[in-house]
């Protein structure tokens, strides 16, 4: 099999060039973390490589006092111990902090773990929860697209073949959030069942890895406008989640044992958002 073709431009104009020139054909690589996984296991066969690793204005963390804006080639390991991010955006730090180990966060990016589209990664339920926007670029312009809008299916994205993702933003919020994530072996592992909850205002929930995309149900997250959650209500609504979801079954989990675990990762998660 022959080797792909390489590519490692020195400006986003010039990666762009590339995308509208031989659309998905070029393969983005940003951290390659989870490109190397697939292609060693010969799942995908690229015949075009373009590394970003040359962009440096796709890595940088930048907030001000209503948005925290991203780059696509910022770290996992520069998300998770930036003070920016661990003051504003606290439970988005931690959900970095928690993926695989600090090796893997020092390789793999947030432009990454966005446009990869795996169901079992961390970030995109946070990210989901509180909001997030993902932004897209191609030769044409530029648009934003909301992260639970932006996953369509495992290894399936609203990106079109000529754009890339540059950034996330994400809203600051004057209301709490939290991050769960379950483990069903061991600590480095990914989740069996993540759940992510934020309130400002209204309450959003979003249970992530059980399905090919993160999982949101406003209607029952309805549930809690103008009540006092309680221990009685987060059951419930845990209870409504486990019904609306069809889980997968992997080597972390069956569908059966899944449904059991979303019911008592929202629960408790609710509990952790409003004891706080």
């Amino acid at each position: 099999m022959a080797a792909p073709e390489w590519h490692e431009p020195r400006s986003l104009e010039e990666a762009l060039s590339l995308r509208a020139e031989h659309g998905e054909e070029a393969t983005l690589v940003a951290g390659g973390s989870f490109l190397g996984i697939v292609m060693n296991q010969r799942l995908f066969s690229p015949t075009m490589l373009v590394a970003l690793r040359g962009i440096p204005e796709l890595d940088f963390i930048e907030a001000d006092e209503d948005l925290l804006r991203l780059g696509a080639m910022t770290t996992h390991r520069a998300v998770e111990r930036s003070p920016v991010v661990r003051e504003g955006w606290p439970s988005l730090a931690y959900t970095f902090s928690v993926v695989a180990s600090p090796r893997v966060r020092n390789q793999a990016t947030v432009g990454g773990v966005v446009a990869d589209a795996d169901y079992a990664s961390d970030p995109p339920a946070m990210l989901a929860a509180l909001g997030a926007r993902v932004v897209a670029r191609s030769v044409r312009g530029e648009r934003e697209i909301p992260m639970q809008d932006f996953v369509l299916g495992h290894y399936e994205t609203a990106l079109g073949e000529d754009e890339m993702v540059t950034e996330v933003r994400i809203p600051r919020s004057g209301g709490r959030s939290v991050y769960r994530k379950f483990r069903s072996r061991s600590g480095e592992d990914r989740p069996c069942v993540s759940a992510a909850a934020a309130r400002d205002g209204g309450l959003r929930v979003v249970v992530g890895a059980v399905a090919g995309r993160p999982q949101y149900f406003p209607e029952i997250c309805e549930l809690a406008r103008g009540e006092t959650m309680s221990g009685g209500l987060a059951a419930e609504i845990g209870r409504r989640y486990a019904d609306a979801i069809e889980p997968l079954s992997d080597a972390r989990g069956s569908a059966r044992y899944r449904r059991r675990v979303i019911a008592v990762e929202v629960r408790r998660a609710l509990e952790d958002l409003y004891d706080g």
